[in-house]
């Protein structure tokens, strides 16, 4: 009877983190470039009180075992890294990520992070960054006296501009874009960026649009890929599969009640 104490608990506490990354989804609806999570859980370990197989007499055995399990656990929170919906800005720094891959970006300690939020910004110095000021690499450095109207993003990355009194576009530079033998492998940082780990493999170069590689599209926004109907309805599941466990604490702690009160 004590064992559904504890065995409810857990089940409340998984689908805690249940409802924690739906409201982190929800909460990301806008975010542009973000990928949805999903928890998925593993039941813990199993005490057998009789094992399958044994004898049960001298011509037969147990064709069945007595196992009581001792809950669930959260075993991983895997990103899914389905294709987000499109959206046109017109803006011409935007650019979106249509198929496999990120652009890689380089933080302020020196290392390198990836993303697919193409969000871009042209600074100071005329030189491509994201929202945070991280510069895109490899660089792409616009030339003095640009004019920012006149910039394109080739499907294949190639980066051209005009430069003021020259009808002649420039070209400035080239987007890559890299992927990984397992990008659910990748760990989120924040600001929409990724950074590698042991799982997911280093990061393989490519240019956009050849050898299964994803290309760009100029002036679009990737958007979120969370559905939020589907959200809604997975946190009605989470919310009843907490009640349940929660109303096995309060049948077992009756039951405990009963027991208590047998003798006054």
């Amino acid at each position: 009877m004590v064992r559904s104490l504890w065995t409810a608990a857990t089940g409340m506490n998984g689908q805690q983190a249940n409802i924690d990354a739906i409201s982190n989804n929800l909460s990301n609806v806008n975010t542009t470039g973000f990928k949805q999570q999903r928890v998925e859980f593993e039941d813990l370990i199993y005490q057998n009180l009789k094992l399958a197989g044994t004898p049960a007499t001298e011509d037969t055995v147990n064709p069945v075992g007595i196992q009581q399990g001792a809950g669930v656990k959260v075993a991983a929170t895997q990103r899914v890294f389905s294709q987000g919906s499109l959206q046109a800005t017109g803006v011409k720094t935007d650019v979106a990520i249509v198929g496999e891959g990120f652009m890689r970006v380089q933080r302020y300690d020196g290392s390198y992070a990836y993303t697919r939020d193409g969000a871009l910004k042209v600074d100071m110095t005329g030189q491509l960054v994201t929202s945070e000021g991280l510069r895109v690499m490899p660089e792409i450095i616009l030339p003095e006296n640009f004019q920012i109207d006149t910039l394109t993003i080739t499907d294949h990355g190639l980066v051209t501009v005009k430069v003021a009194g020259d009808d002649i576009p420039v070209e400035v530079g080239q987007l890559e874009l890299y992927r990984f033998p397992n990008q659910v492998g990748l760990e989120a940082i924040g600001d929409s960026l990724f950074k590698i780990t042991n799982a997911s493999g280093d990061a393989i170069p490519g240019i956009p649009g050849q050898e299964g590689m994803g290309f760009f599209k100029h002036g679009f926004l990737e958007m979120s890929n969370v559905s939020v109907v589907n959200e809604m309805v997975q946190m009605i599941v989470a919310q009843r599969a907490y009640e349940f466990n929660s109303k096995a604490i309060q049948t077992s702690d009756s039951m405990l009640s009963v027991a208590a009160n047998l003798k006054r």
